[in-house]
């Protein structure tokens, strides 16, 4: 059983329900559905902050600084930004309902490539889209990332996936685990402005 550290009494209509609904040896199909919607709206929730922080620190962030890669970190601030835009489309579209003819021009091959999670950072800014570029495929990335999840059925949120995902091995264990993975390198963009001399925004 996953999460196994629960605690034993009951928790009346709180997250702890909802787990133990999804966890349940012999689970209800009806009552896993209804638990699984319920989950991706507190997902899309966790999914907007972590993005509204995440703009937060790129707002007080110089443009000029963004491919600036200090002594002892083997990244930077664009790469940060063009592999959180990367991973989104995965958990978020790919994922969730495969790919689509749009899907080309919204995540080029080439881009896919040179921020993908074996991809290693590079300062040479005449290879690279600008930061302001970045910001925006960012942004629409995002926007029809949400704009797709509204779609999701119950029914695909429980279709079985590989990792990465969190929690569950189903395509609603990919889309939680979308805010843990950004915020993750929310962490890592904040080491890089103290180390670039800037303020803590928090």
């Amino acid at each position: 059983m996953i999460l196994n550290w629960l605690p034993t009494r009951h928790h009346k209509g709180s997250i702890f329900d909802i787990i133990r609904v999804m966890n349940a040896p012999e689970p209800n199909p009806a009552a896993q559905a209804d638990s699984a919607t319920t989950m991706l709206e507190s997902a899309i929730g966790q999914i907007k902050f972590a993005r509204q922080y995440c703009l937060e620190l790129l707002d007080h962030t110089p443009n000029e600084l963004w491919f600036d890669m200090p002594a002892g970190l083997p990244t930077h601030i664009a790469w940060q930004v063009g592999h959180l835009t990367v991973s989104q489309y995965g958990l978020l579209m790919f994922r969730i309902r495969g790919r689509s003819p749009d899907d080309l021009e919204l995540i080029p091959s080439r881009f896919r490539k040179a921020y993908s999670r074996s991809s290693k950072p590079s300062s040479d800014t005449s290879r690279q889209p600008s930061a302001i570029e970045l910001r925006e495929r960012m942004g629409l990335v995002y926007e029809r990332s949400l704009t797709e999840l509204e779609k999701v059925t119950s029914e695909t949120l429980l279709e079985p996936v590989d990792m990465p995902y969190a929690a569950y091995p189903n395509k609603l264990g990919a889309i939680l685990f979308c805010p843990i993975h950004e915020h993750t390198h929310i962490g890592q963009i904040g080491l890089l402005r103290r180390a670039l001399g800037l303020e803590p925004v928090r």
